[in-house]
């Protein structure tokens, strides 16, 4: 039980970490882990965040689509509204 729960509070760290950091973990996990650990329950506490309906968004600095420039989030606060979409749209 003691290996247990070392174990469980490693992923949950990890997941806590950067998604590099995160990614890196879960790619050297035996699979057999997926089968005792938590790992969907652990996730959404661990990436739970703060934001509420009405505050406003942490700034952040994404590539544009052509990958030749950055666009800040702050710097089009207040002149137009900004959607972010992630992952697929195909």
């Amino acid at each position: 039980m003691v290996i247990y729960s070392i174990v469980v509070a490693g992923f949950y760290f990890a997941m806590c970490q950067p998604p590099g950091v995160f990614s890196s973990v879960m790619a050297r996990t035996p699979g057999i882990l997926f089968t005792a650990v938590p790992f969907r329950q652990m996730w959404l506490r661990a990436r739970a965040g703060t934001l509420k309906v009405g505050d406003q968004a942490p700034d952040v600095s994404l590539e544009t689509l052509d990958g030749k420039s950055k666009v800040q989030l702050s710097a089009l606060r207040g002149k137009s509204p900004v959607v972010l979409i992630f992952g697929s749209y195909t």
